[in-house]
């Protein structure tokens, strides 16, 4: 029988690429994720790995593994979400993932809405940038969280993940001295994200939408710091609607036409987990009516 925590590091390994990537992920060495992917292979009883040098890649029959190895895993979600429906009450750990914005503007009257209806329950809220939800989610380390996306930076399907449809859309500003369009910042130095974000991705793209590369300056993953830095005259920048609280004097915010949009991820079979479906509905609840999304 192949034991399901060989198959999740097997899972993790397809996703991530590589064993080192794995052991940090979840917390084991990279010795012993190649002694349990090992052991796998003989249980297994066919070669799950291709080695050529420090480097490892999945052979054909390591891919089908994998693809099973999702199925399993979604239904052990679905067993674990139908016995928190048979226990009574909600209680214990929800391990939360938010981006920045929303915990300072939408978590805190969520974790009001929680304490009010599931008082056993204990939110334990991390802040994450959406590129990285997928990786804690897998690895266990949060059970839900909040992800966003871009009109020009889409998110892909992750495999073994599940998402809701958006709960609520914020428009886009540009932040400068004077109003303005982005096609009118050619020259202007800008304030972004750091590389790798969702919100640097879109800057880079709007600005080339616009028909130019922008010229970096800054790199800030904080939006009341990047409107001081504006308001200072260090550059111009693009915020969305809740990273706008209180902009200070000098600052110019012009409403473009690009939205930010907000779903809840969890892992895939996790859906109907009451602590999950909890949050979800809590979300609902505490974001602003101008920003909310119909159902």
């Amino acid at each position: 029988m192949l034991d399901v925590r060989r198959l999740r590091l097997l899972r993790e390994l397809a996703h991530l690429g590589t064993i080192a990537a794995v052991a940090e992920a979840l917390s084991f060495s990279p010795s012993a994720v190649s002694q349990q992917l090992s052991v796998l292979e003989k249980e297994a009883g066919v070669p799950l790995l291709e080695r050529t040098g420090r480097r490892v890649a999945l052979t054909p029959a390591g891919r089908n593994l994998v693809r099973h190895a999702e199925a399993v895993l979604e239904r052990l979600e679905q067993a674990d979400a139908e016995l928190a429906h048979a226990r009574e009450g909600l209680a214990g750990p929800l391990r939360i993932g938010t981006y920045p914005s929303a915990a300072r503007a939408i978590i805190p009257a969520v974790l009001a809405e929680l304490a009010g209806w599931h008082p056993g329950l204990e939110p334990m809220v991390t802040e994450v940038d959406p590129a990285e939800v997928a990786a804690a989610l897998r690895a266990g380390e949060l059970d839900v969280a909040l992800v966003h996306e871009y009109d020009l930076v889409p998110a892909d399907p992750e495999p073994g993940l599940a998402v809701t449809r958006p709960i609520f859309t914020e428009p886009m500003y540009l932040a400068a001295r004077a109003p303005g369009a982005v096609a009118d910042q050619r020259a202007e130095p800008w304030i972004l994200a750091p590389p790798g974000t969702l919100c640097h991705s879109m800057a880079v793209r709007a600005c080339e939408a616009a028909g130019f590369a922008p010229r970096i300056r800054h790199q800030i993953d904080d939006f009341a710091t990047v409107l001081a830095l504006v308001s200072a005259g260090q550059g111009v920048a693009l915020v969305p609607h809740l990273g706008i609280d209180r902009p200070p004097p000098g600052v110019v915010l012009t409403r473009l036409p690009m939205y930010r949009r907000t779903r809840t991820a969890f892992r895939a079979g996790a859906g109907a987990h009451p602590a999950i479906s909890a949050f979800v509905s809590a979300l609902h609840t505490a974001v602003p009516a101008p920003l909310r999304n119909s159902a």
